[in-house]
């Protein structure tokens, strides 16, 4: 009996200064691509990132005007686009969470994997979980959030709504912090769908802002150069 209880008294103790879940390993990230001002934020330090650049959960990153940056999480085989003036925190504080949208846009990109555990994207209203698909969020200064899913499917997990909200292949949403997406998605419009979303090099950049950037989504061809006019005959006309 004194054995059973000195045994029940050591497991106690040695719950007592056991934590009850391991922390989790951060999530490496690594820049596969840079173009121009990309800010990557660190616990204790701030610097420019460049192709080849480590990074972890709980970094924030932020792109300046015209700027791009392709980063790479391939624990959980994902790739995600960052164009200007966007900024991203690497995971975040719900588990499973993979990238925190903040503001500006991004083009996430998952391959299929095996198994069930969700792989999700944080924004300001809603956690959206997808397998393997690829889309575009957006977020604008009041928290707006647009979604366009080009492969695969996506379900919203908004607060405001019980039951899974799915969007699909060629279908767009939006939410905000305090209002969740409407009853049915719509058809994603032309000129947000994947050929229009990008420069012909591939990392075009609009923001959501028609006609604010050279070659942005709806900007404006510039006007045709005036042509020169023929020279005036001399005086006194043909001889």
């Amino acid at each position: 009996m004194k054995t059973l209880l000195a045994a029940l008294a050591m497991l106690t103790a040695t719950a007592a200064t056991t934590p009850s879940s391991p922390l989790a390993s951060p999530i490496p990230y690594r820049f596969d691509e840079v173009k121009r001002n990309v800010v990557l934020k660190t616990a204790t330090r701030e610097t420019q990132a460049t192709k080849g650049t480590q990074a972890q959960s709980g970094d924030h990153i932020h792109t300046g005007l015209f700027s791009y940056a392709l980063i790479a999480a391939e624990p959980h085989r994902a790739k995600f686009e960052i164009f200007s003036v966007t900024d991203v925190q690497l995971a975040g504080g719900a588990p499973g969470v993979i990238l925190s949208l903040e503001r500006g846009r991004v083009h996430a990109m998952f391959d299929k994997i095996l198994g069930s555990e969700p792989r999700l994207v944080q924004t300001p209203g809603a956690l959206l979980a997808v397998r393997g698909t690829q889309y575009n969020i957006e977020v604008d200064g009041a928290g707006k959030t647009l979604l366009d899913v080009f492969e695969g499917t996506v379900e919203i997990r908004s607060p405001f709504r019980n039951e899974p909200y799915l969007v699909h292949a060629g279908e767009s949403s939006s939410f905000t912090r305090h209002e969740p997406p409407p009853d049915h998605p719509t058809r994603t419009p032309d000129n947000r769908r994947p050929d229009a979303q990008n420069h012909p090099d591939g990392h075009g950049d609009d923001h959501g802002h028609p006609g604010n950037e050279p070659g942005a989504r709806g900007a404006q061809p510039p006007p045709p150069t005036p042509q020169p006019r023929p020279p005036s005959p001399p005086p006194g006309g043909h001889h």
